[in-house]
């Protein structure tokens, strides 16, 4: 098996904020080369008594290292999304071992959404939309249009633009978990 054959592609996250209420999701893919090895994987959690929410793209190991930094630094900073994001991308770049992780998140909050990797990049999203993985772009794409011309609530958009980025991308299912800021899961 060549290293593109053993290559997991396994992510399509978007997040959208509307009218205070925030809403992020993922789809269940995993595939491995051009198989798919899962199809209900969950991506997204809640983070700091529910007033966080996280998306992941990348390997599930590196997923919970990931989320358990961010988690405590959002412990360490009393929630404060900001300046936790900053602290992990700062760490995850700087660490010899986490540094090496080929990984993306998203992390939201009632205000914020951004997109942070292990380049130390953090993205602040201009339109209150954030999406990563390998149907990022088509689900960015559908989450756009449907914030912009419909007056559907950020869990409806989160759901439809994964469905369509399910419709569109061979790494992207649509096996969908949506969590809410506000509500319980779907």
């Amino acid at each position: 098996m060549s290293s593109d054959e053993r290559k997991i592609r396994s992510t399509t996250v978007v997040a959208v904020l509307r009218d205070g209420k925030g809403a992020i999701g993922s789809d269940g893919q995993v595939t491995l080369g051009n198989t798919v090895a899962k199809h209900g994987a969950v991506k997204v959690r809640k983070l700091y008594h529910g007033k966080v929410l996280v998306g992941f793209a990348g390997g599930a190991a590196d997923a919970f290292t990931l989320w358990e930094k961010f988690e405590a630094h959002l412990e360490r900073y009393n929630g404060h999304l900001r300046r936790a994001t900053v602290e992990l991308a700062r760490e995850w770049r700087s660490d010899r071992i986490l540094r090496r992780l080929e990984a993306m998140m998203i992390v939201m909050d009632k205000s914020d959404t951004y997109v942070v990797s292990g380049n130390g990049d953090i993205i602040d999203s201009d339109d209150a939309i954030a999406a990563i993985g390998s149907g990022g772009p088509y689900a960015l794409s559908a989450a756009r249009a449907l914030l912009q011309n419909t007056d559907l609530a950020a869990r409806d958009i989160v759901r439809k633009s994964l469905e369509i980025a399910g419709g569109v991308c061979i790494y992207t299912n649509t096996n969908i978990t949506v969590l809410d800021l506000d509500e319980g899961e779907e």
